[in-house]
């Protein structure tokens, strides 16, 4: 575990009330970083989140990361308490089915401005915010979490798709952008993982899923947080503008 070693830093993992963001901050902290856990509506299971890590190493902070002003509310909160940030985990995200066929134009438009204000938006912001306090302590490292979908057309999800998509690109252009001021992105693109958020789509169309995935198995948040605690630690240093499929091998790009 020596080269997994995050003692000392900092780590601010949007969404980590539940599922991928619940276990990457988990694994951090076991990894010896301190953890901020981001949560929008799930108060008390960011709160059990703390818990199980020790509120010595640990506390919840609310943002709605769509909305601009919640996310400088939330980068300020961790510097004011740790008086750094050294990893920032965009994991936060939202999903919904809004599909080409849809006859209410109202609907898709907030499907498309909401997926987006929470995707990229707050990503984006997330991430511009935290390199400011990234520069004043040497440099760090940003992950995002994209998806399979960044690269597969989704006919069901398009808006979703397309956030994520544009998330890998946000990486990338960090990665470039940022080096200089020893600040890396790197993204991770899970398939589908078993979460409360693909609950519904696993449950609908199970078998068909199964059938796309050579390992025959969908994929544990573990899993995902695994790479991610990768990409955090010094062995994936030199890892800049990288996006890795944790996706069992159902889609290549």
């Amino acid at each position: 575990m020596s080269n997994l070693d995050l003692s000392g830093k900092v780590a601010l993992v949007t969404g980590a009330s539940r599922g991928i963001g619940r276990a990457t901050a988990v694994r951090m902290a076991e990894a010896g970083a301190r953890v901020a856990v981001n949560y929008n509506r799930s108060e008390a299971e960011a709160q059990d989140v703390v818990r199980e890590i020790g509120e010595a190493r640990a506390f919840a902070v609310r943002a709605d990361v769509g909305n601009p002003d919640d996310v400088k509310a939330m980068i300020d909160a961790v510097v004011d308490r740790w008086e750094r940030l050294d990893v920032l985990v965009n994991n936060a995200a939202v999903f919904d089915l809004n599909r080409f066929e849809g006859e209410d134009y109202a609907a898709w438009q907030r499907g498309w401005q909401r997926t987006f204000d929470v995707n990229v938006f707050g990503a984006a912001n997330a991430a511009y915010l935290a390199m400011q306090a990234m520069r004043r302590n040497g440099g760090g490292k940003i992950i995002n979490v994209a998806s399979r979908a960044a690269f597969r057309g989704e006919t069901e999800f398009a808006d979703y798709g397309a956030s994520k998509a544009a998330l890998v690109n946000l990486t990338r252009s960090i990665a470039r952008g940022c080096a200089k001021d020893n600040i890396v992105a790197s993204c991770v693109a899970p398939g589908f993982i078993l979460t409360e958020m693909a609950k519904a789509e696993l449950e609908a169309h199970h078998d068909d899923i199964i059938n796309q995935i050579p390992l025959r198995r969908v994929g544990s948040v573990d899993d995902v947080a695994s790479a991610i605690l990768f990409l955090a630690s010094p062995m994936a240093d030199y890892l800049n503008g990288v996006t890795i499929d944790v996706n069992g091998g159902s889609w290549f790009h």
